[in-house]
C-alpha cells in the first residue's frame, strides 16, 4: 500500500470514528428515538399526504396525553383517567371531582346539572336534601339508587351554584357522552331545565320539554323538575310524579319489564 493510499485510509477511519462517536452521544441523550436511516427518495410519502391522512390524524389525536380517556373500556378506568381534570377553571376551585355513582351496567341514567355544596364536599352527586328526595322519587317508581347511575353534566361545582357556562359545558360534556357510551342505558331521566336544555341544545322551557320522550345519543330521554326545585316549590311535586310514572312506563316498554 502506497503512503498516499495508507493516508487516505487513515483519514476515512478517523472520520468514521468521529461519526460513530457523534451518533453514540446523540443516542445516549435522545434515547431510542434517534435512528438515522436512509430512505430512498422515491419511497418517501408526500408530505401533504401525511398531513391529510384521516387515519393518521385520528391516531395522533388518540395519542394525546389529555385524550387517552377516550380509549377507556370501563367506568372505573375512565374515572381514574379524568378525575384530576383541569381543562376549565372549575378544576382549581372544586373541593372534589364529582364523577358519578351507581351501577356501571345500569339500565337507567339520571343526569342533573352540576354538583352543589354537599356534592362538592363528598365527591358524590345528589347527596344533600335534593339527593334524599331523588332517592324517594326513584323508590316510588321501583328503582333503587344503587341500581341506576347518577351523574351531572359538569363534574365540578360552579361557584355559588351558578348556572354552568357554555365553555364549561363544552369541556365537560364529552365526558358525559363517554359515560353514556360505557354504561349504554336503556333510558335517561334528565332532571332540571338547565340539564335538559344543555343535552338537547335548545332554549325551550321545562314546561315545553317535560311530558315528551326525547333522544340523546340515540337513547330515549325524558325530562322533569330537579329535586331541589321541588324543595322550593312543592306545587311541582304532582307534575314530577306524573313525569316519573311516564318514565317508568317507557322503561318497562323498552326493556320488556312487566
Amino acid at each position: 500500500m502506497s503512503p498516499d493510499t495508507e493516508k487516505q485510509h487513515n483519514e476515512i477511519d478517523a472520520l468514521l470514528g468521529d461519526l460513530i462517536t457523534f451518533y453514540t452521544q446523540e443516542q445516549l441523550s435522545a434515547g431510542d428515538i434517534f435512528h438515522p436511516v436512509r430512505v430512498p427518495v422515491e419511497t418517501r410519502p408526500p408530505a401533504a399526504a401525511e398531513e391529510t391522512d384521516p387515519v393518521e390524524l385520528n391516531a395522533k389525536k388518540a395519542a394525546r396525553p389529555d385524550e387517552v380517556w377516550r380509549d377507556a373500556k370501563t367506568i372505573q378506568s375512565f374515572h381514574e383517567q379524568i378525575c384530576s381534570c383541569q381543562k376549565c377553571p372549575l378544576g382549581r376551585t372544586r373541593t372534589k371531582f364529582v364523577f358519578g355513582t351507581g351501577n356501571p351496567q345500569a339500565k337507567v341514567m339520571v343526569i342533573g346539572e352540576a354538583p352543589g355544596a354537599d356534592e362538592d364536599a363528598q365527591g358524590e352527586p345528589f347527596v344533600g336534601r335534593a339527593g334524599q328526595l331523588l332517592n324517594k322519587i326513584l323508590e316510588a317508581i321501583h328503582f333503587k339508587r344503587e341500581e341506576v347511575f347518577i351523574c351531572n353534566i359538569l363534574k365540578c361545582r360552579p361557584p355559588n351554584n351558578r348556572d354552568p357556562l357554555p365553555e364549561e359545558v363544552d369541556q365537560c360534556e364529552p365526558y358525559l357522552r363517554k359515560q353514556i357510551a360505557l354504561i349504554n342505558p336503556a333510558a335517561i331521566l334528565c332532571v332540571g331545565r338547565i340539564a335538559g336544555q344543555t343535552l338537547l341544545k335548545t332554549t325551550r322551557t321545562l314546561g315545553e320539554l317535560r311530558g315528551n320522550v326525547h333522544s340523546y345519543e340515540n337513547i330515549p330521554m325524558m325530562i322533569t323538575y330537579h329535586p331541589a326545585a321541588l324543595l322550593r316549590n312543592p306545587n311541582w311535586k304532582r307534575p314530577t310524579w306524573e313525569d316519573v310514572q311516564q318514565f317508568r312506563a317507557l322503561y318497562d316498554k323498552l326493556t320488556g319489564t312487566q
